[in-house]
């Protein structure tokens, strides 16, 4: 049985995607042409065509992305696996409303593929702890997560 694909986010990962979260991200490198893989979290559907992600902007993230503008986004939600495709940019080299110096990148939705092998079905979705300063980091996320939203 084929994955079920769509060309834009169905609504549960719209709401999943509404507030800091663990999700992969895969980009082309831009020295070696092969790919890379990163874990982020400050993660935003501005809508289901659109998805924002936060970064330092001195990632290696931010290079692959002018070098080569292919992301997929690997989420775990909704009892499922999916990978989000589509054309990434760099939509702003500093956030604005932060202190660090973070840019924000858009994907534009080309495709959405459920991965998940056939027969299953998640039953715990990955969980973290910051390991430094617990109100400092929430104060933070708030901040990215609400300058993202602004954008």
């Amino acid at each position: 049985m084929a994955n079920q694909v769509e060309p834009k986010l169905i609504k549960p990962l719209v709401d999943e995607l509404q507030k800091e979260r663990f999700v992969t991200l895969a980009t082309v490198d831009h020295e070696t042409g092969g790919p890379n893989v990163s874990a982020i979290s400050w993660v935003l559907a501005k809508d289901e065509g659109t998805v924002y992600f936060a970064v330092d902007n001195r990632s290696r993230i931010v290079e692959n992305i002018k070098s080569n503008d292919k992301a997929v986004i690997n989420l775990i939600a909704n009892e499922s696996t999916y990978s989000i495709s589509g054309t990434a940019s760099v939509n702003q080299e500093k956030l604005e409303g932060v202190p660090l110096k973070l840019a924000l990148v858009q994907i534009k939705v080309s495709e959405v593929r459920d991965v998940m092998f056939y027969g299953s079905k998640i039953v715990a979705e990955p969980q973290y702890d910051k390991t430094y300063d617990k109100d400092a980091a929430a104060r933070l996320d708030n901040q990215v997560m609400d300058a993202m939203r602004k954008a």
